[in-house]
């Protein structure tokens, strides 16, 4: 005896037993039984629905040469009972199976099912995705009805599968006539009811048929059961595809049929449905528009979800009418999405089978906004965010872009829960309270944060939009962003801008503060108060970081408002008003002096050359917070400073704490070394290994230091079962535990400056350190291009020509002294050299003096020499030693 004979001997003698069962009086081998019989009976109904079709409908394939296939030509055709009956047949003694190309079905049993809805009424499907029944209406396997002027084509179907499409598109095909299809087309697209009806998972696809004589003949007993695991390991395959990344919310919409069903739609001639299908989306738009403020309930919300799901999949939605017309209509209907139904279209999107709708769709949302700022006639009384079609595309693109997030890597929102409340001596902190903006509503409901983003299923630059943001006027945005009136600002839907756009929102941002400052210090003036507009200060070259220390820590304590104010710097003893170039300066100063390895505040990752926290330096906390206020003012005062934190100090600043991910660009070869543990599969890692929960590290003056990452940890091997709370104990030690004390006051200096500031509103980490260091991208070609000019220089001078020909031949290194020397910094803005807006200016004749700048306009005065060569002598000179000459 077989196990199938087993099983059936078994479920047989369960149905002998009904008061067993009733009692639940089962032992734990029947259970497990019952439980295997249930899945091979689903598998095996799931296999003889295979060879039904296969009998009726054929595979497809017009070479075909299974004798038991209806495309091979060889097989008489079968009523569908004899067809029910061969299919049980062929399943018992494991017959070929073809592969379907559901494209090219030659299909020979089509036929309109006729079913009833609760109310009594005819609901007419043009379907064979369930077997052919007695309730056959009109049959098309008449060739000769086909072609005859006679031949009616069926009603309407009131909701549409994919078979139905492909057989609505065949008789159409026959008859040389579309009418059906545009008909159908325009009653199904353009209903949310009926578009919401389509193309549904469907667990009930076996035909009642095969089942009940499944049922009554025990054809289980045949399955084989390879057959049984290799189609139940599909099945639970494509089930985990649509639970992945989407909150264990499965597709309502079967999203393969529709793609299969839209590629063999759009095979057609777009010119023949084009219009019917636009103008159905429209009147879909239209309804839509109307009907969701209104729709409350649960059911109505999953309809809506349905319809744009099966909408979003159409292949031509970004090209001709449906980009001109159809899609514009149903991002303004779309902006009446109540949050959880922007919740449940972001994770269903995010999920194994709807992931890889995403690029499509943010294509043509994207080419949807670059259309409209392209066409659209703005000015001073119509700004891009009065377009309305951008804003609502842009508010769509939210959905796709927290979607994006959930179907890449995340990591636990635990790590976001950095308290910075024990940072030493932070009364200043805990007496203001951060103005933060309040918590995006889609991301509170999906519980997800960008921080959470380890790595994004698309990267987060495609979300950009260079042309609308080039578009954008900045003030107006911020004072959107500012109204109380709720009107539209891209600064709140920051994905779309570049970073370079969005440093101008911030910009505006920091000026209003700095100008509030100034009035309030003014006023005080009028009252007899001290009045001190700009944060001042004074320093010495040769002790710039104690005068620095010393002054910005009496201001901290004193009046932390005054960090708010504009900068102004002095260095004593030379003349000059600082405009922004001595700034510049002294910031550059400063962060030489800081990461002087004299100092010990810092070391250096050799692999990487990248500064972090000195976890054993002497210095005191507020030697750490000068340097969290000198990051904050820079940011503040739209300076670019030289330094070389690793991605995780970013990370931190957000308030996203360290963690292994982070040890990648911090220490590659640490990082590398724990990954080889982690992914070590043998039982030996103690003896491979030998490693302990106790770590060692150095000091500053090279002695070593043991740390027990647990209490007696040179007592705990790192094992196959708790080397991951290894990992993650000692990523945690070396990225945060060890240096708490330093990055507290770090922090707390930075947010000293920023606290009020809608940094972490507009930037990502990544963003944060193009703020802060810059673009890395020196391209000269893009500064003379948008370099202008004075005193009667143009672009043609000889001089000039003669000038760029130098300086592309420069180094690397002299052209970041070339930019020392005409703009005060050697870091490009972010947004690249373009932004610098260089002018270069006549500074009379030839002479023997060398050239000057005034970096607070980032202007460069060159005389006019007489010769290429007296030109790059005095030039290479000029910026070789231009530190406090120079410069003005």
């Amino acid at each position: 005896m077989n196990s199938s004979d087993e099983i059936s001997d078994h479920d047989e003698a369960s149905r002998n037993k009904p008061e067993a069962s009733s009692s639940g009086i089962l032992d734990e081998k029947s259970g497990a039984a019952n439980k295997e019989d249930v899945m091979k009976r689903a598998a095996a109904k799931k296999l003889i629905e295979r060879y039904f079709y296969q009998l009726t409908d054929g595979c497809g394939n017009p070479s075909c040469d299974n004798k038991f296939c209806a495309s091979s030509g060889e097989l008489k055709p079968l009523t569908p009972d004899e067809a029910a009956a061969q299919a049980i047949q062929l399943f018992s003694q494991e017959a070929k199976l073809c592969e379907r190309h559901p494209n090219k079905i030659a299909r020979k049993q089509d036929s309109i099912v006729n079913d009833k809805k609760s109310d009594g009424s005819p609901d007419i499907c043009l379907s064979n995705s369930a077997l052919p029944t007695n309730d056959i209406v009109v049959s098309n396997t008449d060739q000769n009805s086909r072609n005859s002027p006679k031949f009616n084509y069926a009603p309407v179907p009131t909701y549409l599968t994919e078979q139905s499409l492909y057989d609505i598109i065949d008789d159409c095909e026959a008859n040389d006539s579309y009418s059906p299809l545009i008909r159908t087309l325009g009653e199904i697209f353009s209903s949310i009811e009926n578009l919401s009806r389509s193309f549904l998972q469907n667990e009930a696809n076996t035909p009642t048929e095969v089942t009940s004589t499944i049922e009554n003949t025990g054809g289980i007993k045949s399955l084989n059961k390879e057959a049984v695991r290799s189609m139940e390991g599909e099945k639970d395959k494509d089930e985990d595809s649509c639970v992945e990344g989407s909150g264990n919310s499965v597709l309502p919409v079967d999203l393969p049929s529709v793609r299969r069903a839209f590629v063999a739609l759009f095979k057609l001639k777009t010119s023949i449905f084009e219009n019917a299908l636009v103008n159905a989306l429209v009147t879909l738009a239209g309804n839509l528009q109307m009907e969701l403020p209104m729709r409350k309930e649960r059911d109505s919300q999953d309809d809506i979800v349905n319809v744009l799901l099966i909408v979003f999949e159409i292949p031509a939605l970004g090209s001709g009418d449906f980009l001109e017309t159809a899609l514009p209509a149903i991002c303004r209907a779309a902006q009446w999405l109540p949050v959880e139904v922007q919740a449940k279209l972001a994770r269903l999107w995010s999920s194994g089978v709807g992931r890889s709708s995403i690029r499509n769709i943010l294509e043509n949302l994207q080419q949807l906004i670059t259309l409209r700022v392209i066409v659209t006639p703005f000015h001073r009384d119509f700004f891009v965010q009065d377009e309305n079609v951008i804003t609502s595309a842009t508010k769509l693109m939210k959905i796709l872009y927290y979607s994006n997030m959930l179907a890449g890597v995340l990591e636990s929102p635990e790590l976001r829960s950095e308290d910075m409340s024990g940072s030493t001596d932070s009364s200043y902190l805990a007496s203001k309270v951060k103005s933060t903006p309040p918590p995006e509503p889609l991301a509170e409901e999906l519980g997800i944060h960008v921080l959470d983003c380890r790595k994004p299923f698309l990267p987060f630059t495609e979300f950009y939009n260079e042309l609308l943001s080039d578009t954008v006027e900045m003030d107006r945005d911020f004072a959107n962003y500012k109204s109380e009136l709720g009107k539209f600002s891209f600064m709140h839907y920051p994905f779309i801008l570049t970073p370079a756009t969005k440093t101008m929102g911030l910009y505006f941002d920091n000026r209003i503060r700095m100008y509030s400052e100034r009035r309030i210090s003014i006023l005080q003036a009028v009252t007899g108060l001290p009045s001190q507009p700009y944060l001042r200060l004074k320093v010495r070259r040769d002790h710039i970081i104690d005068d620095a220390l010393v002054e910005l820590e009496m201001i901290s304590m004193e009046n932390p408002n005054d960090l708010k104010k504009q900068l102004v710097v002095e260095f004593e003893g030379e003349q000059g008003i600082d405009e922004g170039g001595v700034s510049k300066e002294f910031f550059q100063l400063v962060i030489e002096e800081i990461f002087n390895p004299d100092y010990a505040m810092f070391t250096v990752q050799p692999e990487t050359q990248t500064v972090w926290f000195n976890p054993t330096s002497f210095e005191s906390d507020a030697q750490f917070t000068l340097i969290g206020i000198v990051l904050g003012l820079a940011i503040y005062n739209n300076v670019i400073l030289s330094v070389n934190f690793p991605m995780v100090l970013y990370r931190k600043l957000m308030g996203k704490r360290g963690s292994f991910e982070d040890l990648q660009d911090w220490n590659p070869v640490l990082y590398n070394s724990l990954k080889q543990l982690l992914e070590y599969s043998e039982p030996d890692v103690e003896e491979v290994f030998m490693q302990t929960f106790r770590i060692s590290y150095q000091d500053v003056f090279g002695a070593t230091i043991n740390y027990d990452l647990k209490d007696k940890g040179d007592k705990i091997a790192v094992t196959q079962e708790n080397k991951y709370e290894f990992v993650d104990f000692y990523a945690n030690f070396l990225l945060n535990k060890s240096v708490e004390k330093q990055f507290h006051a770090f922090h707390k200096g930075f947010q000293m400056v920023v606290d009020e500031s809608p940094l972490d509103l507009l930037f990502r980490p990544e963003e944060i350190e193009l703020l802060i260091c810059g673009s890395k991208n020196f391209d000269f070609d893009e500064l003379e291009n948008s370099t202008e000019y004075d005193g009667g220089y143009t672009s043609d001078t000889p001089i000039i020509k003669d000038f760029w020909s130098i300086v592309h031949a420069l180094s690397i290194e002299d052209k970041r002294r070339l930019l020392q020397f005409t703009t005060g910094s050697d870091r490009v803005p972010i947004g690249g050299l373009s932004r610098l807006k260089l002018v270069i200016a006549k500074n009379g004749p030839d002479s023997d003096r060398l050239p000057t700048a005034h970096t607070c306009f980032n202007v460069l005065l060159l005389p006019e020499y007489s010769s290429k060569e007296k030109l790059k002598d005095r030039l290479v000179k000029a910026i070789n030693y231009s530190k406090g000459f120079g410069m003005l």
